[in-house]
């Protein structure tokens, strides 16, 4: 207190310091959910349009009960269940909150300041974000024709080099890469660099010459395989992801995992989509099918779309980019632009997809 009994003006305290690292960090934009009002239908995001697969709704429910406590930390059965689905130990898997978790922890253990992580662009808009609060430094590797450049991305590796990431099949174009042409790249790639092969798409593939990560993953112990629940699983809203590594990647992913991040929900609709698999893979052929008659119609009226393994595809529209996301919206669909380059459309349900179909014939 001042003479007066007055309490003397406190100068304004200085902002706190923040890592330099996360200063103009851009925000992850994800998929434009419908405005509300009418029929709308949401092609941004690349969900599942299907509900939960059977059984799945009354596992979560069921585990709700118990969300007043903790979940189980270590994700147990889980892993088990995993580790017998895929044929690996237990002790090789590690689960997150999404593959996107799981990547963010990958950078966390293999990168820093002054690394370097390599990954083709555009690919997942995820990556370079990541990279940016890891402090590392991105190295983004042009697509070519809409795949990824392997041999440019083996050039790209230098000293700093810590981590690479392949999407297979790539966000947003849907391309996949090949066994043969990535076993090539793995023979050029240092065996201390780690190879991160993002599978978030695998069950939409119908390629046979595509790559399975975990064959390799198998052969070479610096290739990592991510895989999620989001997409063909449908558990988008739950967050559910897993690495499978070798043992001193996979160990180091649990040691730096959030405590606890994958609910008790989570974790039982995961246990009960596995054991759902027949159903599935219904649901996923019924997908495959729609694909290929979406993709059919769209080069049957002179629109170039590039091959896609995905639940999605890509139309290239250079600057007609946002009148085509902004046609889409004022009829009911939302659909994912990417600046001025193009468009990554998600394959719905069918009323849906005509729209967006009928739609692209006037912009692409």
């Amino acid at each position: 207190m001042t003479a007066s009994g007055t309490e003397a003006k406190r100068e304004p305290a200085a902002t706190p310091r923040l890592r330099e690292a996360v200063g103009g960090l851009p925000a992850y934009k994800a998929g434009k959910a419908p405005a509300p009002g009418g029929e709308t239908f949401k092609l941004a995001s690349n969900e599942n349009p299907y509900p939960p697969l059977p059984g799945v709704l009354e596992a979560a429910i069921g585990a709700a009960g118990s969300f007043n406590r903790y979940p189980d930390f270590a994700c147990s059965n889980l892993l088990e269940e995993l580790a017998a689905a895929y044929d690996v130990p237990v002790d090789h898997i590690a689960a997150g909150t999404g593959s996107v978790g799981v990547a963010q922890q990958l950078l966390q253990v293999a990168a820093g300041p002054g690394d370097e992580v390599i990954f083709a662009w555009r690919s997942f808009e995820a990556y370079p974000i990541l990279t940016q609060i890891a402090g590392a430094t991105a190295v983004m590797v042009p697509l070519r024709d809409e795949r990824h450049d392997l041999d440019a991305m083996a050039a790209a590796v230098t000293g700093r080099t810590r981590l690479i990431f392949v999407c297979t099949p790539n966000n947003p174009t849907g391309a996949v890469v090949h066994r043969d042409e990535l076993e090539r790249f793995l023979d050029r790639a240092p065996d201390d660099v780690l190879v991160v092969i993002d599978e978030a798409y695998t069950e939409f593939v119908r390629d046979p010459e595509c790559v399975d990560g975990l064959e390799l993953y198998r052969e070479r112990p610096n290739v990592c395989v991510l895989r999620t629940f989001s997409k063909a699983y449908g558990l988008a809203g739950l967050r559910v992801g897993f690495a499978v590594a070798h043992p001193p990647v996979a160990t180091a992913l649990r040691a730096c995992a959030v405590p606890f991040g994958v609910s008790c929900v989570a974790q039982a609709a995961a246990v009960a989509s596995l054991h759902a698999r027949p159903a599935l893979m219904e649901r996923v052929e019924a997908l495959v099918a729609e694909r290929t008659r979406v993709v059919g119609e769209l080069r049957r009226r002179g629109i170039a779309v590039p091959d896609t393994e995905a639940n999605f595809y890509w139309l290239r529209l250079g600057d007609r980019t946002a009148k085509f996301a902004a046609a889409c919206e004022e009829a009911g669909v939302t659909v994912r632009p990417f600046g001025d380059e193009g468009v990554r459309v998600t394959i719905g349900e069918p009323k849906a997809n005509d729209l967006a179909i009928s739609l692209a014939v006037d912009y692409a």
